[in-house]
């Protein structure tokens, strides 16, 4: 019912910076809660960013100070803008969205994942 598609993942120096975008699409009344993970190699999925639909955010502390998270509720879009990237930020970064869909008779929460987009950061 509902669909996530990442973009903006791609290969950058130490130091530089990239936007990841999600954005959803389908049926949706309602968005509520929306989380950025990563995934580096042989290790867990982690939650780096989190933003509710008040607007209010929270960051991991590996990433405060350098990556933002931001919603534009219009568009139906998450954003992650990171800045200052180092090698160790380099992961398979998701897009995870709460929220409520609906069809002509209900309505249902719904809970989903983006594709992944790799991110990778050279030294």
């Amino acid at each position: 019912q509902v669909q996530l598609v990442e973009s903006g993942g791609g290969l950058v120096q130490f130091g530089g910076s990239l936007r990841l975008s999600c954005a959803a699409s389908g049926s949706i009344f309602s968005i509520n809660d929306i989380g950025w993970y990563r995934q580096a190699p042989g290790k867990q999925r982690e939650l780096i960013a989190a933003i509710t639909s008040g607007g209010t955010t929270n960051y991991a502390d590996s990433v405060k100070g350098r990556f933002t998270i931001s919603r534009d509720n219009a568009k139906k879009t998450v954003y992650l803008q990171m800045n200052s990237l180092k090698p160790e930020d380099t992961a398979v970064y998701y897009c995870n969205v709460k929220g409520q869909y609906e069809t002509a008779k209900f309505r249902a929460d719904f809970d989903s994942w983006g594709q992944g987009t790799q991110v990778t950061v050279s030294s």
